[in-house]
């Protein structure tokens, strides 16, 4: 009887320890076969279209970075490129010459614009003078005009005299010779009548010759202005001038892009490659006419792999980045990996779906939510890259 109970005291303190060890063991780790293994996929895509000529590379083959992938018929965007050389030289040629337009017109705009002046000044002191010749005219006229009036009047009295000296001599009062002196004074006065109105004709032409000198100085003096104004729009010349040096310089930038882009263009029918990796899902061949941003293939560099390991939202609870993990690969008949939890997302997986879940509904039924949890692998365990994105795997985490 001792015996038995003794049996049976054992046995239930050896399944004792055998519970506490496996509550132990699961408590301090959690797992999950819901992971894959996750590296970069670099869709390779053309940024020109056109026929393939050559395709350098086939499925899975290993490429180094910047190595040929495909080549692209690069005749059109050649001849672009030479289009694009004679443009921009001839907007260079166009920006010199309006450039080189703009020192001389400056120059020539002020020249004008002293020359004009001085003409206005010539032209204000030709019609001031011509004024001065029209007055002096005038004055000339006067003069003569009251001479005319001086000596018709001498000759009316001397018309006169000879009448009363004609009746006297007639009755002999006064001598032969006093009537002779009479007479000649009269022709005398006559004279110097004719001699006046010449005069008076002589300065009424000078004053018409005066006065058309006078018209043709002021339509002189308006020239000038005129010319004045018009070279007073010089600098507004010069400022034109060099608006269209702008312009001129402004298109050579332009052409000068056009050439950089139709340079790129030739540069881009050639496909080189992103980055080294292993070629897959190539989906080009040659002969083939391509458009950019075509997928051709993919590039993915299985230096860098890591696990999405999607663990129950109940599972987190001691999860924390740092903690050590360990990965066993399917593929490989369990083969485990180290590593150790990188970072935790900020959401869980069904808050990026196509159709997220809407639980403000009456339909609400509580799901246990998974959380996507990256591992990354210690250095040196994969040496032969046999890791392969996608592939399942099965980590544990030691949260302990």
């Amino acid at each position: 009887m001792g015996n038995r109970v003794r049996l049976i005291a054992g046995g239930v303190i050896v399944v004792a320890v055998v519970i506490g060890v496996w509550v132990w063991l699961s408590s301090g780790h959690e797992s999950t076969d819901d992971a894959q293994i996750e590296g970069h996929v670099t869709q390779v895509a053309p940024r020109v279209g056109g026929t393939v000529l050559r395709v350098a590379v086939n499925d899975n083959q290993q490429v180094e970075l910047g190595a040929v992938l495909v080549e692209i018929d690069p005749r059109d965007y050649q001849i672009a490129l030479e289009k694009a050389k004679a443009e921009l030289a001839d907007a260079q040629a166009t920006a010199a010459a309006a450039q080189s337009n703009v020192p001389i017109t400056s120059a020539t705009a002020t020249g004008n614009i002293g020359t004009a002046q001085g003409s206005v000044e010539q032209a204000r002191g030709a019609a001031e003078a011509s004024q001065k010749e029209v007055d002096a005219a005038h004055a000339r006229a006067t003069t003569a005009a009251a001479r005319q009036r001086e000596a018709e009047a001498n000759a009316i009295k001397a018309a006169r005299d000879v009448e009363r000296l004609r009746g006297l001599l007639a009755k002999d009062e006064v001598s032969q010779q006093q009537f002779d002196s009479a007479v000649a004074a009269a022709d005398g006065a006559g004279a110097d009548v004719d001699s006046a109105r010449s005069q008076v004709a002589e300065a009424e032409a000078g004053i018409r010759v005066a006065e058309s000198r006078l018209v043709a100085s002021r339509g002189g003096e308006q020239q000038a202005h005129a010319a004045l104004q018009s070279a007073q729009t010089g600098p507004e010349q010069v400022t034109a001038v060099r608006a269209r040096a702008a312009s001129a310089e402004a298109r050579v930038q332009q052409a000068r892009a056009a050439m950089q882009q139709a340079e790129q263009n030739l540069q881009y029918a050639t496909i080189r490659a992103p980055q080294a990796g292993i070629v897959s899902r190539k989906s080009v061949e040659a002969g083939q006419v391509i458009q950019a941003g075509q997928p051709l293939m993919a590039i993915i560099p299985l230096e860098n792999v890591w696990v999405t390991a999607n663990f129950k939202e109940t599972q987190l609870t001691k999860m924390r980045a740092g903690q050590r993990a360990t990965i066993s690969v399917d593929a490989y008949g369990g083969k485990e990996y180290r590593g150790h939890v990188d970072s935790i997302a900020a959401a869980t997986g069904a808050r990026f779906s196509l159709l997220p879940p809407e639980n403000a509904t009456g339909n609400y039924v509580k799901v246990v939510q998974r959380v996507p949890v990256k591992i990354v692998l210690d250095p040196g365990q994969d040496p032969e890259h046999l890791l392969r994105p996608g592939l399942s795997v099965e980590p544990t985490v030691y949260t302990k």
